[in-house]
C-alpha cells in the first residue's frame, strides 16, 4: 500500500484520531508500536546492574563510550577502554556480556505518528495490546488505558499489506493558528491564509536578510547562508530551496544561485526543455519535471513516466535498461537527434536520485512563506506564539527571546500579577513571559492563578495571593519556582521569600484551619497558626550571582541582570565582542571574554579527551573547540558558569563561526 502522510496542527492531532475511530470503528483503527533498543552505554549499565557490579564502575566504563558509537568501535578506538578490557577481568566480563545485549529491544512505546486503518477488524490480522504508560509534557503519567496499539512495528504492518498513515502533529500549523487568534484579538484584523499576497515585500526582505529563525523549513544555519546568497524574489525560489537543501542535491545550490543572478549562463540540451526547467534555471530539481520530460519529449503517458521514475529511484537494472531504451526511441521519434537523446538520458539517473516531489516542496514552501509573512508583518504576535509553542524547552525559549530582542521586542520577566499562562503581547515592542514556561510551574496552577486574578483583581500582597489561590498544586515545587524566577518580586525581596519558604508553606497548609476546625486554647486564644497573618523572618541576602543562576535554570536566561556585569569594563578593554566576529577575521587569532557553558567532553579516535563548549558575552554566543593539547592545560577551568578570557583562531564551519581555543584563563 502507499505510505500516506498527513500534517495537522499538533494541538489537534487527538481530534483526528477520535475522528477515524468514530468513522471506521475502534476495532479497525490502532496506533503502531515502536521498540526502543539498547544502545552501548545502556547495555553496560543494565548488564552491570544484573551482575551486581558497583554502579560507579559501570558508569566509569559507560562514560568512555562516545554517544552513537558501538561497543566494538569503542573498544577499538578508545585507548583507556581497551586497556581496561585487557587488564581488568570484571571489565572484560561486563563488556563481553553487554555486547550480546547491544541492539536488543529494551522497551516498547507508541510511534509518534503511525496509525493503521483496516477494512476488517484488526485483531483478525494483527496482535493488539494496550499502550504502555507514557508521560505528558509536565512529566505526569498519561492515561493510556483506552489507547490500542499493534504488537507489530510499522514495517511488519506494511508487509501484511495494511494501510499505514502518518498523522503528523506539525507545530508550525499551531503557531500560525495561534498567531491569527492573537492578531484578531489585539488588532481586530482577519487574515485569510489561503489568499495571502505571494509577493509581500516585507516577507521577501526577511528572506533576503536570512532572518528566518522560527520560519518553517528555513531556520538552519546552512539554509540561512544560502538564502543570503540567493536573495529570493518569488515563492518558486523558496520551493526550490526546500527541495534542494538535502544531502545530495545540496551540491546543486551554488549553481542554482549563480544561474539566478546571471553569473552563469542557463543552457538547455533541447529547446523543449526550457518550459519544463525554466523556473529552476535549467537545473532538474523535481520528480514532476523528470516525468514531464518523458511525456513532452518521448511521448510517455504520465503513468509510464512514473514507472521510469521508480525504475531509476529503485535502481532495478533490467527495468532501467528497458525504460532507457524506450525513452530514447520515443525522443528520436519526436525528431530529437541521437546524440542529444543520449545526453538527456544521462541526466536521468542523478536526477531521479536527487529529485524531490514538487507538490511536497510546494506545500512546505508555502507554509514557510506563511510563517515569514506573519513574522514580517506581525512580529510581536508571531514571536509570542512561537515561544508558547516551545513552552517546555528552556534553551529554545532563551534562543527565541534573543531573536525577539533583535527585532526590537523586549520580553518582560514573569510576574504573578501581569503574566498569563502563555506568552502574551503587551504592546508592539513588549511580550510578557508566560507562567507555564517557568520550569516547575504546571498548567493547572497557572490556570487557577489567572482565573482568580480575572475574577477578583490583582493580588495585593503575598498573603493575599496565598489566601486566594487554593489549589493542591500551590506546593513547594511551584512556589519555589515562582520565587526563584522572580515572579513574586513585587511582594518581597527574593532572598527573604526563599529563606522563608518553609514559613510560607506552613501558612498555605494552615490558612483554612480557622474556618474548617475552629479550636480554642486554654485561655480562649485561637490555635490557628495563620490567624495572625503571614510572618516572614529576616534572612541573609543571597548573592546576586546565585539568584541569576536560578533565573537561567528556570526560565532559560538571565532576566534581572547578567553575571558578567561586574566584568564589563575589563571585557571591553581586553577582548572583542562576539557579535563583532565576521568573515574578515576568519583564520585570525582573537581574544574573547565571557561565560563558559554547555560543555561537552568527547574522546578522539586516538583516545585523547577534548571538548566543545559555548562562550557567551553580552552580545552573543560562539562555540569553542578545545583540542586535546589545550584541553590538557585547561581541563580544570572547563566548568559551567566559569568566566574566562579565551584566545583562539576564528573558524567558519557549516555556516557558523567557531573559536579553536589556544588558551583559556579565568577572569577574576
Amino acid at each position: 500500500m502507499p505510505d500516506i502522510d498527513l500534517d495537522f496542527a499538533d494541538t489537534r492531532r487527538d481530534e483526528v484520531l477520535d475522528y477515524v475511530n468514530e468513522k471506521y470503528g475502534q476495532d479497525h483503527v490502532a496506533q503502531i508500536i515502536t521498540f526502543g533498543t539498547m544502545a552501548a552505554r545502556a547495555a553496560i549499565r543494565d548488564t552491570g546492574r544484573a551482575l551486581g557490579m558497583e554502579y560507579s564502575f559501570c558508569d566509569q566504563l559507560a562514560k568512555l563510550i562516545e554517544f552513537g558509537t558501538s561497543l566494538s568501535d569503542s573498544l577499538e578506538n578508545v585507548a583507556e577502554l581497551k586497556e581496561l578490557y585487557e587488564t581488568n577481568e570484571d571489565a572484560k566480563m561486563l563488556l563481553d556480556s553487554a555486547k550480546k545485549l547491544e541492539g536488543v529491544a529494551r522497551h516498547a512505546s507508541t510511534h509518534a505518528c503511525a496509525v493503521v486503518i483496516a477494512k476488517d477488524p484488526l485483531d483478525e490480522n494483527v496482535p493488539l495490546q494496550y499502550a504502555t504508560k507514557s508521560q505528558d509534557d509536565t512529566g505526569a503519567a498519561k492515561d493510556t488505558r483506552k489507547q490500542i496499539v499493534t504488537q507489530y512495528e510499522m514495517h511488519a504492518v506494511e508487509d501484511l499489506g495494511l494501510l499505514k498513515m502518518d498523522f503528523l502533529g506539525l507545530k508550525n500549523l499551531s503557531i500560525i493558528e495561534r498567531t491569527l487568534k492573537m492578531i484578531k484579538a489585539r488588532r481586530n484584523i482577519d487574515i485569510d491564509m489561503d489568499n495571502l499576497p505571494l509577493d509581500d515585500k516585507k516577507a521577501f526582505k526577511l528572506f533576503k536578510e536570512a532572518r528566518t529563525t522560527g520560519i518553517f523549513q528555513l531556520e538552519s544555519a546552512g539554509m540561512k547562508r544560502y538564502l543570503k546568497e540567493l536573495k529570493p524574489t518569488e515563492l518558486e525560489d523558496i520551493i526550490a530551496m526546500v527541495a534542494l537543501y538535502r544531502p545530495g542535491p545540496m551540491e546543486l545550490i551554488p549553481d542554482f544561485i549563480a544561474r539566478k543572478h546571471g553569473l552563469k549562463e542557463v543552457k538547455y540540451l533541447h529547446p523543449k526543455l526550457e518550459p519544463i526547467l525554466g523556473n529552476t534555471y535549467g537545473i532538474g530539481v523535481y520528480q514532476e519535471q523528470m516525468m514531464r520530460i518523458a511525456r513532452d519529449l518521448a511521448g510517455f503517458t504520465l503513468a509510464e513516466a512514473d514507472i521510469l521514475r521508480k525504475a531509476i529511484g529503485k535502481k532495478i537494472k533490467e527495468l532501467l535498461d528497458e525504460q532507457g531504451e524506450k525513452l530514447m526511441i520515443g525522443m528520436i521519434a519526436n525528431d530529437i537527434d541521437k546524440q542529444t537523446t543520449q545526453k538527456i538520458w544521462d541526466m536521468f539517473p542523478p536526477f531521479a536520485r536527487y529529485g524531490f516531489n514538487r507538490s511536497h516542496a510546494a506545500c512546505y514552501g508555502l507554509v514557510g512563506y506563511q510563517t515569514a509573512y506573519l513574522k514580517a508583518n506581525f512580529p510581536p504576535e508571531f514571536m509570542a506564539s512561537l515561544m508558547t509553542a516551545d513552552l517546555r524547552d528552556i534553551e529554545r525559549i532563551a534562543f527565541l527571546i534573543e531573536e525577539s530582542e533583535s527585532l526590537g521586542i523586549k520580553v518582560l520577566p514573569p510576574n504573578i500579577n501581569k503574566s498569563y499562562k502563555d506568552f502574551a503581547v503587551i504592546s508592539d515592542n513588549e511580550i510578557r513571559f508566560g507562567l507555564v514556561a517557568i520550569k516547575g510551574v504546571g498548567e493547572n496552577i497557572s490556570e487557577v492563578i489567572i482565573e482568580e486574578r480575572k475574577a477578583n483583581g490583582e493580588f495585593a500582597s503575598l498573603e493575599d495571593f496565598l489566601r486566594r489561590v487554593d489549589h493542591k498544586d500551590l506546593n513547594k515545587r511551584s512556589l519555589e519556582s515562582l520565587i526563584k524566577a522572580g515572579a513574586l518580586d513585587e511582594f518581597e525581596d527574593r532572598s527573604k521569600l526563599f529563606g522563608n519558604l518553609e514559613n510560607i508553606l506552613y501558612f498555605v497548609k494552615n490558612k483554612n484551619r480557622k474556618t474548617e476546625t475552629p479550636q480554642m486554647g486554654l485561655f480562649g486564644a485561637e490555635l490557628d497558626a495563620s490567624s495572625k497573618g503571614l510572618m516572614l523572618d529576616e534572612v541573609e541576602n543571597i548573592p546576586t550571582r546565585e539568584m541569576l543562576s536560578w533565573e537561567k535554570e528556570l526560565v532559560g536566561l538571565y532576566m534581572s541582570g547578567h553575571p558578567l556585569s561586574e566584568f564589563k569594563d575589563k571585557l571591553e578593554k581586553s577582548a572583542i565582542k562576539i557579535k563583532d566576529i565576521t568573515d574578515n577575521i576568519v583564520g585570525k587569532t582573537v581574544k574573547l571574554g565571557g561565560m563558559i557553558n554547555n560543555i561537552k567532553k568527547i574522546t578522539t579516535k586516538n583516545g585523547d579527551p577534548m571538548a566543545f563548549a559555548q562562550l557567551e558575552d553580552f552580545s552573543g554566543k560562539v562555540e569553542l573547540v578545545i583540542f586535546p593539547k589545550t584541553f590538557e592545560k585547561t581541563r580544570e577551568l572547563l566548568q559551567n558558569d566559569k568566566i574566562a578570557l579565551v584566545t583562539g583562531k576564528v573558524d567558519l564551519r557549516d555556516g557558523a563561526y567557531k573559536i579553536i581555543a589556544n588558551t583559556i584563563k579565568e577572569l577574576n
